[in-house]
């Protein structure tokens, strides 16, 4: 390396860095609106039906025939978050605190949801922990909101980027940290094939973002120690 020359990667004056902010509209409705044209349950089951055809399979036999039909069922299952308001889970919050003013954290929400590049699972836990100002929402409606979030395609960065903003958003709390473990099956069972391989995503907002310290005691209970 010597006598190489390393050129800064961009010029000016460096800036605090800080997350995008999203577009409220991203997750405070449904993502599908009455109005949005779709395809029919006829015409889904029908690709599914080219897709058998596709990868050389027989649609016509027997163990196949009804397979078009439980592909889309199972849809329906698998998206429903496209239909779930985020806004309306945490709609709901609770007064009698006692004046509680610590962050409130629920851990190991386990989640499945669906890589938006393959259509592959990636499935794992997530970590929630908010600090309220005077009222608190519902502890299992945080799993809640991770299931709506990740029954969408995803990727496990917006998934986490997603559940902070709507919590932050809605409730106005004095911080959020949320913290996504998962394993991708796009790149265990295909690909590069590193099964057991973790992605491990986060994002804090308010006193999580600024203290450092709120940001270890945060992880600190989330690994149990």
């Amino acid at each position: 390396m010597d006598g190489a020359l390393i050129k800064p990667l961009r010029a000016g004056k460096p800036t605090e860095a800080r997350p995008a902010e999203l577009d409220p509209s991203e997750f405070l409705a449904a993502a599908v609106r009455a109005d949005q044209p779709r395809p029919s349950r006829a015409e889904a089951e029908g690709a599914v039906y080219t897709l058998l055809s596709y990868i050389g399979e027989n649609p016509h036999r027997e163990g196949l025939l009804d397979t078009p039909r439980r592909v889309v069922e199972a849809f329906d299952e698998l998206y429903q978050g496209y239909h779930q308001c985020p806004a309306e889970v945490l709609d709901r919050t609770f007064g009698e605190t006692a004046g509680y003013d610590d962050f409130v954290l629920v851990r190991d929400i386990a989640f499945t949801s669906q890589c938006e590049h393959h259509m592959m699972p990636f499935y794992g836990r997530a970590h929630i922990a908010y600090t309220p100002v005077e009222r608190v929402v519902g502890l299992s409606k945080l799993a809640r909101l991770t299931d709506i979030f990740a029954r969408r395609l995803q990727t496990q960065e917006h998934l986490t980027a997603q559940i902070a903003a709507a919590i932050d958003e809605i409730l106005k709390p004095r911080g959020v940290a949320v913290l996504v473990e998962a394993e991708h099956t796009c790149m265990s069972v295909r690909g590069v094939a590193k099964h057991g391989a973790m992605t491990f995503t986060s994002r804090y907002t308010g006193m999580f973002r600024d203290n450092p310290a709120e940001q270890a005691r945060f992880l600190s209970m989330v690994r149990g120690t």
